[in-house]
């Protein structure tokens, strides 16, 4: 069996053989629904494999449940995890309460990786997600790329029932107070 590639190394390949920007032009179309769930298992599956290294990256049986579909958007938004446009700040911004956790998740994610501060405040209704996966993933953001207004929401958490979410918090306040240069309240 072979091994899988991890998902970095997948995404660079495809940009090596069909150009970082037609590879986040893909991504785009995914995760704001310009390609349809049946045109990326369909006429669009080529792209899709590029991005995700699998002809049934989700491994299901043909035809696809549409109730799948969300992937195509998760595997989407993971492609900015290793490529980078600034264009795609809007893409993000505008899936930023996406039906699917998991998208929302990976927007956060970007958001802390790459300090999309204009992201921050379309975030915050996830500190209320009722996932702590989701909730620490929106404190992480909002310590990476929010502002001194942003304290008060990522403190409301320090109290949470879970040790992920109120490690994330300790470590997001530090990160304000660093990057911020200023001591929090």
């Amino acid at each position: 069996m072979k091994e899988r590639e991890h998902p970095r190394e997948v995404v660079h390949a495809a940009c090596a053989v069909h150009g970082q920007d037609t590879v986040i032009d893909w991504a785009v179309a995914f995760l704001t629904g310009e390609i349809s769930g049946t045109a990326a298992f369909g006429a669009d599956l080529p792209k899709l494999v590029a991005i995700t290294g699998s002809a049934n990256p989700g491994g299901w049986t043909a035809p696809v449940d549409p109730a799948n579909y969300y992937w195509i958007r998760v595997w989407a938004a993971r492609v900015f995890l290793y490529v980078w446009r600034d264009d795609v700040v809007d893409a993000l911004l505008a899936v930023s309460d996406d039906p699917a956790w998991r998208v929302r998740e990976h927007v956060a994610r970007i958001t802390a990786q790459r300090e999309l501060g204009q992201l921050v405040d379309a975030l915050l209704p996830m500190l209320e997600h009722e996932l702590p996966r989701v909730r620490a993933a929106a404190v992480r953001a909002v310590g990476a790329a929010g502002e001194f207004e942003h304290v008060d929401a990522v403190e409301e958490l320090a109290g949470d029932p879970d040790l992920t979410v109120r490690a994330a918090v300790e470590r997001a306040l530090v990160k304000l107070s660093e990057r911020l240069d200023r001591p929090m309240p």
